[in-house]
């Protein structure tokens, strides 16, 4: 995967650039939100890259939770804070903060390892839109706004019974979407397997916000321009 192509390091900082992010979520992720497109005046970082980035710089342990702060935009330098035992933050110069994390357990600072499992992670974490959204909206007869669609990544927790692993996979195990007035929380959940064991779980939850009555024609709509831009992305 080569992550180090997708963000710019100086000193004790590094930051992203329109064309970096917009790579990762295409390339990488499979995740083609028009958010993360470089010409996007909502244009914003995804929250997949600012984790790939971190657990390459302070490993992966047993257990660990994420809270998604604030959307980090271009040219946006940002540093590791440690704040107390087990816990650290992203923080631009400002000390805004824009990812909190706790952690736990063992430790596992393996390069190898670390790569593995972030690539895994965000290949199934950029399936969420069509192939896990368009089932729960149907479900719940409610969608999002399919001209400006907009979900955002609130938070994620992982935990690993052990970390004497090399190539875990992750496969998905269910999804949830409980309705909040014009808001959807969306729980994705998923485990971690190697040889046949399971040897971890996490839940990725998101915000779908202004949501509509459902209409299976915008959401085909949705959908198609989904798989064009994919299709000519990848041509």
């Amino acid at each position: 995967m080569q992550l180090n192509q997708y963000f710019s390091e100086t000193d004790n900082s590094f930051e992203f650039t329109r064309q970096q992010a917009s790579d990762f979520a295409k390339k990488v992720a499979g995740d083609f939100n028009p958010i993360h497109d470089v010409d996007s005046k909502r244009f914003c970082v995804p929250g997949d890259l600012l984790f790939a980035v971190l657990l390459s710089k302070t490993g992966i342990s047993n257990k660990m939770h994420f809270d998604f702060a604030g959307m980090v935009s271009n040219g946006t330098a940002l540093h590791i804070n440690h704040t107390e035992q087990g816990e650290y933050s992203l923080s631009d110069d400002n000390e805004k903060v824009y990812l909190h994390v706790k952690r736990s357990g063992e430790k596992n600072l393996n390069p190898e390892f670390i790569e593995h499992v972030v690539k895994q992670y965000v290949q199934f974490s950029g399936m969420n839109f069509p192939h896990i959204m368009v089932p729960l909206m149907e479900e719940k007869q409610l969608m999002i706004n399919c001209q400006r669609p907009l979900v955002i990544y609130e938070s994620m927790d992982i935990e690993f019974t052990r970390l004497d692993i090399t190539t875990p996979s992750v496969e998905f195990t269910g999804a949830t979407m409980d309705i909040e007035g014009k808001r959807g929380i969306v729980k994705l959940n998923f485990k971690f397997t190697e040889n046949g064991e399971e040897v971890g779980h996490g839940t990725k939850r998101m915000i779908a916000t202004g949501l509509k009555a459902y209409d299976q024609t915008a959401i085909d709509d949705l959908v198609e321009r989904f798989v064009a831009l994919k299709a000519a992305y990848n041509s």
